[in-house]
């Protein structure tokens, strides 16, 4: 029996810096317009809508955000709506990633809650490895983790070198949110 050839792969953009989500969102961009189906999926990111979803839907992407509030993480910690809705965002993941209805699936700020306890390491790692050949997923968020690295084929690590917010520069919509 021939072995499949994998052409989907596992990107990673993690770090400290600005860009990560952007560069999830620009993949997605990229895929749509060469026709491709996308799936994006936001864990840990209530609160504000960020502006980026309103054109991923107008393309066509396919977008869940299953967080109405803004995170704790932000705050006084990890709340039980932080919880519920990572688990929700993981399940509408999950399916996104083995159905094969997808070419991408990006996972927004899935490695915030992977770091955090709040999606399974062992579930992740476990859909990754057998989804189909085809489906390239992306993650982006803070922290990481050395499994999440190890599986990945690409990892980028975005590295704060100065920023407008330590100038007391708000998020401003449109460019940061």
């Amino acid at each position: 029996m021939a072995e499949t050839k994998r052409t989907g792969l596992v990107q990673v953009y993690t770090g400290d810096g600005k860009g990560k989500t952007t560069a999830g969102t620009g993949l997605a961009v990229r895929a749509r317009g060469a026709g491709l189906e996308v799936a994006f999926v936001q864990f840990v990111k209530g609160g504000r809508r960020s502006s980026e979803l309103a054109m991923l839907e107008q393309l066509g992407v396919d977008v869940s955000r299953p967080a109405e509030a803004s995170t704790g993480l932000l705050g006084q910690g990890l709340t039980e709506e932080d919880r519920v809705a990572a688990l929700e965002a993981w399940d509408i993941a999950a399916e996104a990633i083995s159905s094969g209805r997808y070419d991408m699936v990006v996972l927004d700020e899935a490695c915030v809650a992977l770091a955090y306890g709040l999606i399974s390491a062992d579930a992740l790692l476990g859909a990754l490895g057998t989804r189909p050949s085809h489906v390239e997923v992306v993650l982006t968020g803070r922290g990481a983790t050395p499994s999440l690295i190890e599986a990945a084929d690409l990892v980028t690590e975005m590295r704060a070198v100065k920023h407008p917010y330590d100038r007391g520069v708000a998020a401003r919509r449109g460019i940061e949110f």
